[in-house]
């Protein structure tokens, strides 16, 4: 019998440990998980394949949350952290994971989730679009302040972690969160720091990656003209309006669609409003041959799902910060529409976040 299947447990209370406690897969939000008696074992900063004792933290009926103690059998994609927080500040999952293998495990969840929750088979989910920097690559963060720290929180606390740089932000950040620092803000109070001061409203984080998802997107459209349902201040739509005859977007935030309209060409036209109440008209009015969703972590509303599905058109891409909802969604339009194309890009490295572009077109 393999050692690492040797496992002893000892788990009356909490705080008990686990030994040899292999590890299988890397669940979303970065935990790897590991099995013992049938119980699930999440564990932070593990990789699969890895052998490790563990120590229970908390129980749960259906599975355990772990506190790595002993790594008995390492990964070949293990490195050494180069940010002294890490494990500390809860702002980074991956920076014991080489950044090729990554890649490779937002690829498999992605993946994933399409295939437990969307229930779907029989489709490919690309190689992820790597991150031009791996680190400093972050045009903005937002920190928090107390009576002698300013920095992130904890993982699942309110706890803040003092942060003098932080490695994943740009030089630019970096500099103005030194500034900010020398400042000494009012205790309880949190800052968006950001290069660019004149944006206040949603915008790509990491510009590098920003570029390639609007080419991707833009390489997509069809057809003269696009709906952006989900359009903020125009990340997408001013973009493609040069190569449309019209655009228009919906957003439910006022500064949001004020910016945009700020910005507009004169074939760019932009509602403030609730993209599910407004949809279903300006699919009858105008039919928009190709419609972008880029909603938040929360996904797109029953309403929103019933205008598309009533009024499907013909090309329909749909982008993702957040696999779970994707793979919800795509399961609650499937319908109507068939999954084409599944692109993820490493909008977040370091980070357990995922940014996936799905392609859809009338089934």
């Amino acid at each position: 019998m393999a050692f690492w299947n040797k496992t002893f447990v000892a788990r009356m209370e909490t705080g008990a440990i686990i030994g040899g406690l292999r590890i299988e897969e890397i669940a979303f939000g970065g935990a790897g998980v590991g099995r013992s008696d049938g119980k699930v074992v999440f564990v932070p900063f593990t990789i699969e394949e890895e052998v490790v004792d563990v120590r229970v933290v908390e129980s749960r009926r259906s599975f355990d949350l772990g506190r790595l103690v002993t790594i008995r059998e390492s990964s070949e994609h293990r490195v050494v952290a180069p940010c002294p927080f890490f494990q500390d500040c809860g702002g980074c999952d991956y920076q014991h994971i080489t950044y090729t293998h990554q890649l490779v495990i937002k690829q498999k969840q992605i993946a994933q989730a399409l295939a437990r929750i969307a229930k779907l088979s029989g489709f490919e989910v690309k190689p992820v679009v790597p991150s031009p920097k791996s680190f400093g690559f972050r045009n903005r963060i937002v920190v928090h302040c107390d009576q002698d720290k300013i920095g992130f929180f904890k993982k699942q606390s309110r706890t803040i972690v003092d942060i003098p740089q932080c490695l994943i932000a740009s030089n630019a950040v970096n500099t103005k969160l030194r500034q900010f620092r020398a400042s000494r803000p009012r205790p309880g109070t949190h800052s968006t720091i950001r290069e660019r001061d004149d944006v206040a409203t949603f915008s790509q984080t990491n510009d590098g990656v920003g570029a390639l998802l609007l080419e991707f997107v833009r390489a997509q459209v069809e057809g003269a003209v696009v709906l952006d349902a989900y359009c903020g201040a125009g990340f997408f739509a001013h973009e493609l309006a040069e190569s449309v005859e019209k655009v228009i977007g919906i957003d439910w935030s006022e500064p949001a669609i004020r910016r945009a309209r700020q910005l507009a060409n004169t074939n760019e036209t932009y509602l403030c409003g609730d993209a599910g109440e407004l949809l279903d008209a300006i699919l009858g009015k105008e039919k928009p041959s190709t419609i972008i969703l880029d909603p938040s972590a929360t996904g797109i509303s029953e309403g929103v799902v019933a205008a598309l599905t009533s009024r499907p058109p013909p090309k329909l891409i749909y982008v993702s910060c957040n696999s779970a909802t994707f793979a919800r969604d795509i399961h609650r339009l499937s319908p109507a529409f068939r999954l084409k194309i599944v692109q993820p890009f490493d909008m977040f490295p370091q980070t357990a976040e995922i940014e996936a572009v799905g392609v859809l077109e009338p089934s």
